[in-house]
């Protein structure tokens, strides 16, 4: 298991992908290392009370600097920008 960062939804100049999100993972700082992630899953966990989970893939790498992009099942709420997520 392996712990990133959600960085941003990924988006256009006027458009963004309310499904679609970057995770940085800290370890990772090329393109060929983070394409052995791809095809693995993505768990965010809301803080809240009662902790929802929300599912994921990650479809490929995203530039030259190691950055990932994953598609979830629902759209995660802005507050996860900046929060932890699990990759396994």
């Amino acid at each position: 298991m392996v712990t990133a960062k959600v960085i941003q939804f990924r988006r256009g100049r006027k458009t963004f992908k309310p499904r679609h999100f970057l995770l940085e993972i800290p370890s990772i700082d090329t393109r060929e290392k983070a394409q052995k992630f791809v095809g693995k899953t993505a768990s965010w966990k809301s803080p809240s009370k009662e902790p929802k989970i929300i599912q994921g893939k990650i479809s490929s790498a995203h530039g030259g600097n190691g950055v990932v992009r994953a598609i979830f099942e629902k759209g995660l709420p802005g507050q996860s920008i900046g929060t932890s997520i699990e990759i396994n």
